[in-house]
């Protein structure tokens, strides 16, 4: 993802699991998306000094919830070890060099995009030209980074209830299809199969496979076709107080499937919501963990390095159970 959001002009067509074509589902359009945004967004909502967005939703009382669904202690990354080599899925492979003398090295990564294990902070997509709570990109988009919303603002760290949303799982196949979109009855329907409901405070992690089929295919240009999240599940997502969102791509269902907008899921998660993405996890792993315990439920950390006004940080989270 860039912080520049892409205009993409075609005919927008909702396919369903399988491929075969559904009636398009609102917002279909640029007219249609701004009246969602406005719909679910929460600016002023905690203030309009507010830096957190969704992540106020993680209270200590939350906290001590997650905490308390440690019954084995088993930990388990979401991240994917970083990708060295370029591929059509990575366009900025991350670099690693040894330095002389002690034994040191040098690392060098541009994480945006859909590669790298990353969180996005709330700075990093603008609509309009306004940030998450209706800053001005003219005030907030500096030379030295983001004078607000910055990654910075997560120096203590997250600690919530993380919930895996397994798709292919509920499908019964080993990935969705690139191009696949997740409707809000998939989510319910998952949360019946796993025993689960989403709450507030919430993380939700959706895992499309992306790992799985890049492990048996290749990799693929992810930015241009991916399974995940259709726009339309925002409300939702708002109605259950969701705090973070994370996929195994980039959570946006692509090619976009509203006209004129190119990351609408991105936009109103980051932009109206205020709820910050966890991009690229690995979550193969934690599926195999879960599936394993039948527990679709875990305590998630996210503790992101604060760089003062970063729209971002690589990532390592981590699911115990």
């Amino acid at each position: 993802m860039t912080s520049r959001l892409f205009v993409m002009i075609g005919i927008v067509v909702a396919i369903s699991f399988g491929g075969t074509a559904q009636e398009s589902r609102a917002p279909r359009n640029a007219a249609e998306f701004d009246d969602l945004f406005k719909t679910v967004s929460n600016w002023g909502r905690w203030g309009k000094d507010d830096q957190l967005g969704s992540a106020n939703l993680v209270t200590a009382q939350k906290r001590k919830h997650a905490v308390a669904l440690v019954k084995t202690g088993t930990t388990v990354s979401l991240a994917h070890n970083p990708l060295t080599e370029r591929a059509e899925d990575n366009s900025n492979p991350f670099e690693h060099t040894m330095l002389r003398g002690f034994s040191m090295d040098r690392y060098s990564v541009a994480y945006h995009g859909y590669a790298h294990s990353h969180i996005d902070a709330l700075c990093h997509i603008l609509y309009k030209d306004q940030t998450y709570n209706g800053y001005a990109r003219a005030d907030v988009n500096t030379k030295k980074g983001c004078t607000r919303l910055g990654i910075d603002n997560l120096k203590n760290g997250i600690v919530t209830r993380g919930v895996l949303i397994d798709i292919p799982r509920l499908k019964g196949v080993e990935f969705l299809e690139p191009g696949t979109p997740v409707y809000v009855e998939d989510l319910e329907a998952w949360e019946k199969k796993a025993g689960v409901k989403i709450a507030s405070g919430d993380a939700i992690l959706l895992r499309t496979g992306r790992w799985a089929r890049r492990a048996r295919l290749g990799p693929w240009n992810v930015g241009q076709k991916a399974a995940g999240l259709h726009a339309s599940v925002a409300p939702w997502i708002k109605d259950r107080g969701v705090a973070f969102v994370g996929s195994d791509a980039a959570e946006d269902v692509v090619p976009s499937q509203v006209e004129g907008i190119a990351l609408p899921v991105h936009t109103l998660l980051i932009t109206a919501m205020g709820i910050n993405l966890l991009d690229n996890q690995d979550l193969e792993a934690v599926a195999e963990t879960s599936g394993k315990l039948n527990r679709w439920e875990f305590m998630l950390t996210i503790a992101p390095v604060p760089v003062t006004g970063g729209t971002g940080f690589p990532l390592n989270a981590l699911a115990m159970f």
